[in-house]
């Protein structure tokens, strides 16, 4: 059976392919800043020795995060391209990162099972705090107010509340590869290596949604909503992008964005415009 074609408010349309990467998106060891709108590269930056996996910009757009191989957590000026700090404290790999309490902390996640908190006002490059609960590599994070959102390839979502100091977690049984949130913030989307997405609500951990379609077995790849919060946007090996309705789970389109395994997407916060990425090392611009 054919998939169904995305109808309107369904980014498909390819507006811009941004190259310039030589293999998987980040794999370079360099970030790219590009204007989405105009197709566009404006700088690259360099410093990172070995490949970049995960990069978060500060809600103003002067300072983004960026960490990989390193083993450390680079804070850059945006503007200058220069680096303003560099975090250490992880034990292997650091697979995320997210800007968190108004720009103020970052949160990161590795391959040694931890997760981080690095104070960006002070001059301190260690960690102000590590959760370890997790006992296997730790592969997204997200932040939802005073909690903080953890998954890992140990098939759970943990959620960390700062203020209370307690730990809940929702075992899901399956490696889980990325976290988004709704635009409200109280849910929050995994992708899991079972080919499937799953729905949570953040404080009672109830399942509310499944969502399939695609296909993820063996790679980590991402998931979004789309800016209305009504659309599921999963990535698939196979090259395509899937959209699903929120409350339904029913697949109302998908199409081909990539000839490989489609590693990344991101929806714009308010109109109906996806980018995607892929191990080809393109980043595309959809409407």
């Amino acid at each position: 059976m054919d998939d169904p074609a995305p109808g309107p408010g369904l980014p498909s349309s390819l507006v811009y392919s941004l190259s310039g990467h030589e293999g998987a998106a980040l794999a370079d060891r360099t970030l790219r800043l590009w204007n989405p709108h105009k197709g566009l590269g404006i700088k690259v930056y360099t410093g990172h020795g070995y490949e970049v996996r995960d990069v978060s910009v500060s809600v103003d757009n002067s300072k983004m995060a960026s960490v990989g191989g390193d083993k450390q957590v680079f804070l850059w000026d945006v503007a200058t391209g220069g680096t303003l700090r560099k975090f250490r404290g992880h034990d292997a790999t650091i697979n995320t990162v997210v800007h968190a309490a108004g720009d103020e902390v970052l949160v990161t996640g590795g391959a040694d099972q931890a997760v981080k908190v690095w104070d960006c006002r002070s001059r301190n490059i260690d960690p102000i705090q590590t959760m370890r609960d997790f006992k296997d590599d730790v592969t997204s994070v997200v932040a939802a107010g005073p909690a903080i959102l953890g998954a890992s390839v140990d098939g759970t979502v943990r959620r960390f509340d700062v203020r209370m100091g307690r730990t809940y977690t929702d075992e899901l049984h399956h490696p889980v590869s990325a976290l988004a949130l709704t635009h409200d913030g109280l849910c929050v989307l995994a992708a899991c290596l079972d080919s499937c997405l799953r729905l949570l609500d953040i404080q009672a951990g109830e399942l509310l949604a499944s969502y399939r379609g695609h296909t993820h077995e063996a790679t980590r790849m991402a998931c979004a909503l789309l800016a209305d919060d009504q659309h599921v946007v999963g990535c698939s090996e196979d090259g395509r992008v899937c959209y699903w309705e929120l409350v339904d789970a029913a697949l109302v389109g998908a199409f081909q964005a990539h000839g490989s395994v489609v590693c990344g997407a991101a929806a714009h916060p308010t109109e109906a415009c996806l980018l995607t990425c892929s191990v080809d090392g393109t980043v595309k611009v959809w409407r």
